[in-house]
């Protein structure tokens, strides 16, 4: 049996089809309210704040993804996260379980150095802060050999779907409802972003991989980085239209968090935007080297197509 916890976002779902795919038909769904993806899937309702809960959903496991997410909100991030975390290393180590754990980037310094597996943690705020304590937590266990785990991390996302992401809100919603497109400080640095049906098939094979445990991993992205202001150029030329684009400055972003806490939340990740982003993957590619990474405008395009079929089907 292999559990994805956290079951219903995009990371999870496009998961699930790709373990169905290649590697087994005994899939667990858990969340609060999970549904199936394929028609095969196990549905068990768990909250993971719960110990009791958590070892149930993980009980007869042979291994285990956490992909589950929170609330962007400081506050639940301080107090759930490290409980959520202790729950999961407990459980798979009381049933025996392999884990891999879907990490981000939000721990890492928010400067135009090269960002690998090895570079040290230097979260800004408290939501870095956080990650990178529950991140830690997972590592200690990892080098004291108390559990078989992996970490994987990834950049931030763009891609079909469900996927959540600055880039998917601020771009691809609205190129979808007719607005102006919105990019957070500045256009001219540049992003390494991933592909979410990349992440997610890139996990699944790593988490199928016994050699691949007990160490972190990025997860692979398109090195063609580009700067926002030529990734929405890319997108007018696929959507055969010119996209008319605004910078959010931090000053804007400030006024706003008067009226909206959402706004509030992102202020510790602006310094990420003012740099360019390098996320390197190339240990991933180096031990996988037929993994086939989905570029830029391949990206666009299956959106541009998601968005179209989405209009004719209304």
């Amino acid at each position: 049996m292999q559990t994805i916890l956290g079951a219903n976002g995009q990371i999870a779902v496009e998961l699930a089809k790709e373990l169905k795919n290649k590697y087994t038909a005994n899939i667990k769904l858990v969340s609060r309210n999970p549904k199936k993806v394929n028609n095969t899937d196990l549905l068990f309702s768990a909250d993971l704040l719960s110990a009791n809960k958590t070892s149930e959903a993980i009980a007869n496991s042979d291994i285990v993804y956490f992909t589950a997410g929170l609330p962007l909100d400081t506050k639940i991030w301080v107090q759930q996260w490290p409980i959520i975390m202790t729950n999961v290393i407990n459980a798979c180590k009381e049933h025996n379980s392999k884990l891999v754990f879907f990490d981000n980037t939000y721990m890492y310094p928010q400067n135009d150095k090269l960002l690998t597996e090895a570079t040290v943690f230097e979260p800004l705020g408290p939501k870095g802060k956080v990650r990178g304590e529950i991140t830690t937590m997972l590592l200690k266990e990892i080098e004291n050999k108390t559990i078989d785990a992996v970490i994987c991390r990834a950049p931030e996302f763009y891609g079909p779907g469900l996927t959540k992401s600055y880039t998917n809100s601020t771009i691809f919603e609205n190129i979808k409802n007719g607005k102006e497109l919105k990019v957070i400080m500045k256009d001219n640095t540049f992003r390494t972003m991933i592909f979410t049906p990349d992440a997610s098939k890139a996990m699944a094979l790593i988490g199928n991989t016994p050699d691949a445990y007990n160490q972190t991993w990025h997860l692979p992205c398109d090195d063609n980085r580009l700067t926002y202001k030529q990734f929405i150029n890319l997108c007018s030329e696929i959507f055969g239209k010119p996209l008319a684009y605004s910078t959010v400055t931090q000053s804007t972003l400030q006024d706003a968090s008067i009226f909206a806490k959402n706004t509030s939340e992102i202020e510790e990740l602006l310094p990420r935007y003012e740099a360019d982003n390098l996320f390197d993957s190339t240990k991933f590619k180096t031990r996988f080297p037929d993994f086939r990474i989905t570029t830029y405008e391949e990206g666009i395009k299956e959106i541009k197509k998601e968005i179209d079929d989405n209009k004719t089907n209304r």
